[in-house]
């Protein structure tokens, strides 16, 4: 399928590995003009590199910590003329909700919600005037199904789908949606740092910890980062004009409920 999108314009938060990393390659080849936002110049190298080689078109990289407000100014300056924003963040820390502190959840509200709102923002009246935008924000399945140790992140990212919600309905008269992919459990090395801590909290191997949560998801392994570049991509593309202000769970069939 031709998603439409070709000679597109693209930023791509958390672009330089896993889950942006992937959505950045599935635009990439669907020909736009993507720019790998992240805050480790090597790893932006690598990644530009690795997608070019793939076949897309240039790729350009911006190093950028976003938690950093003096340096968000500096991507928040592009985001005039862009057509595709995908709002991608490393979660917040794992561990006991009690101990979490003021300064941890203040850090995680700016990394997950606040500086995601702070971009749409910025991109919003650009692409309602050209009347053409889509945003994509990777959140999470715990945002349907939170869990305890990943309290910092049940706040910070229920906060930003409540926002979406709003917004999404008062601009897609003129062609820009607003979605939240919430992703399961991909292959990344964020699954496996939140794995490596479930292991030392209950005593128990990393492998171990692994067959257990292989076991809770019917399609019976870790999702592949490229299915959830590609479904990202679609909902970018012309063809997804009438899917807006939705979180989308991508998880293999283990959230357990019906809505």
């Amino acid at each position: 399928m031709d998603l439409g999108i070709d000679g597109k314009r693209a930023i791509v938060c958390g672009g330089s590995s896993g889950l942006g990393r992937a959505i950045a390659r599935a635009l990439s080849l669907e020909g736009v003009h993507v720019t790998l936002v992240a805050r480790d110049e090597a790893r932006l190298a690598d990644a530009a590199g690795a997608i070019r080689t793939a076949g897309g078109p240039d790729v350009q990289t911006l190093s950028v910590d976003l938690a950093e407000p003096a340096q968000r100014d500096t991507l928040v300056g592009r985001l005039t003329d862009v057509d595709i924003l995908i709002n991608n963040a490393g979660g917040p820390p794992v561990g006991d909700y009690l101990d979490f502190t003021r300064d941890q959840w203040l850090t995680a509200l700016q990394t997950n919600m606040l500086s995601a709102i702070e971009l749409m923002n910025a991109a919003l009246p650009g692409m309602r005037e050209r009347r053409f935008g889509r945003i994509v924000n990777v959140t999470s399945h715990a945002v349907k199904a939170p869990i305890a140790p990943l309290s910092l992140s049940n706040g910070a990212r229920a906060g930003l789908t409540g926002y979406v919600s709003g917004v999404a309905k008062d601009v897609a008269q003129d062609n820009v949606t607003i979605n939240n992919l919430m992703p399961g459990q991909f292959e990344t090395d964020r699954l496996k740092s939140n794995h490596a801590y479930f292991a030392e909290a209950r005593g128990v191997t990393f492998e171990e910890i692994q067959v257990v949560a292989k076991n809770e998801i019917p399609a019976a392994r870790f999702g592949d980062p490229e299915e959830f570049g590609a479904y990202a991509a679609f909902l970018c593309s012309v063809h997804a004009g009438f899917v807006t202000g939705q979180n989308l769970m991508v998880d293999g069939g283990q959230y357990p409920g019906l809505i």
